[in-house]
């Protein structure tokens, strides 16, 4: 590995244009808030200090189609989804799961008023099967997540989430599980292995490029914050086109994804999901990665459990889009728990 390459050459090389991008501080005043750019458009949204917009909220409420009975939020975040539930039907109780402490403190103070309708439990979503159990429930009406990482956990600079605020390189969800940080990760893959994460999951196309910079940093000790990280990305791919996505955007995506086996996770719900949900129980996810998608779709479409209530994904509507962006990639798939039997008698379709 070259020192040279991963110092002073680059610097001499680059644009002024990209000489400002590398110099973006990144930093804001605590009471400010933060700009998010968006996976896909690049628009740019205020988030303030714990205030997270609930997606497809109506969407997600009708799929559910909420009774009396036991639901699960399995990504209770700001508590949205759990409160039109709750607000639904006066029967229905919710078991609100999240690895986040932080929102699931949020979440407690914003549904205290429901008292004891809803129970929380501090636990990945992958880890359903064994929270139901620890409460003694064999299986509920209806269970909802809300996939990806929320506005509040990007806000907050010591999560490492974000390429606007200076923090460690850390991204975990949960950082008090112990599990690996990104910078972590960077140091024990190699090369190859890393570009492989970003191409798969954060759909980078340079991913090789970026790579290469990113570990050159790394062994040139110039990676140590958020801020270096992103420098790295763009002494590899060049800054910003007016209006387009952020260089590190795709990269930082990547890497979130790896460091919380956010994959991982959202398979092991899918495969629980059959054996917790009652006959007629109704499952709705929304995903906001095509990954996560496809996962989803492959899953609810197993015949003799599952009937699908939405042919093709549901998105959010013009108006829901134009105020909160982080909707503008968001995907609802719902499906009805069904036998084998009633599937062949065609009761269901």
């Amino acid at each position: 590995m070259s020192h040279g390459e991963g110092s002073s050459a680059p610097k001499a090389q680059v644009s002024a244009e990209a000489q400002a991008q590398l110099a973006l501080p990144g930093l804001v005043a605590d009471t400010a808030a933060e700009w998010v750019w968006t996976e896909e458009t690049g628009e740019e949204s205020d988030v303030p200090d714990f205030v997270h917009a609930t997606v497809m909220k109506a969407e997600m409420t009708e799929a559910l189609a909420p009774r009396a009975g036991v639901y699960v939020d399995a990504t209770v975040g700001g508590g949205g989804h759990s409160e039109a539930i709750l607000e639904a039907h006066a029967e229905s109780r919710v078991i609100a799961l999240d690895r986040d402490q932080t929102a699931l403190d949020a979440a407690r103070s914003r549904l205290e008023r429901f008292g004891d309708r809803i129970t929380f439990v501090k636990t990945p979503f992958g880890r359903i099967h064994e929270a139901l159990e620890g409460l003694g429930i064999q299986s509920v009406a209806g269970i909802c997540a809300d996939l990806g990482v929320s506005s509040p956990q990007l806000d907050e600079a010591g999560r490492g989430m974000s390429f606007r605020r200076e923090g460690p390189i850390d991204m975990r969800m949960d950082p008090s599980e112990g599990e690996e940080t990104a910078l972590e990760l960077i140091a024990r893959l190699s090369d190859d292995q890393l570009a492989d994460i970003i191409y798969q999951y954060g759909d980078e196309r340079r991913s090789r490029r970026i790579a290469r910079s990113v570990k050159r940093a790394l062994g040139d000790n110039q990676l140590e914050t958020t801020l270096d990280l992103r420098r790295a990305i763009v002494r590899a791919v060049g800054p910003v086109r007016v209006g387009g996505v952020d260089p590190a955007t795709r990269t930082f995506q990547a890497l979130r994804i790896a460091v919380n086996r956010e994959l991982e996770e959202l398979e092991q719900l899918l495969a629980a999901l059959p054996d917790l949900l009652e006959i007629g129980g109704i499952a709705a996810i929304l995903s906001f990665h095509s990954l996560e998608d496809r996962q989803v779709k492959r899953a609810f479409h197993v015949k003799g459990t599952w009937t699908s209530l939405t042919k093709k994904p549901l998105v959010a509507a013009d108006e829901e889009s134009a105020t909160n962006p982080r909707s503008r990639s968001a995907k609802l798939r719902a499906a009805r728990r069904v036998s084998a039997e009633e599937t062949k008698r065609g009761k269901y379709g």
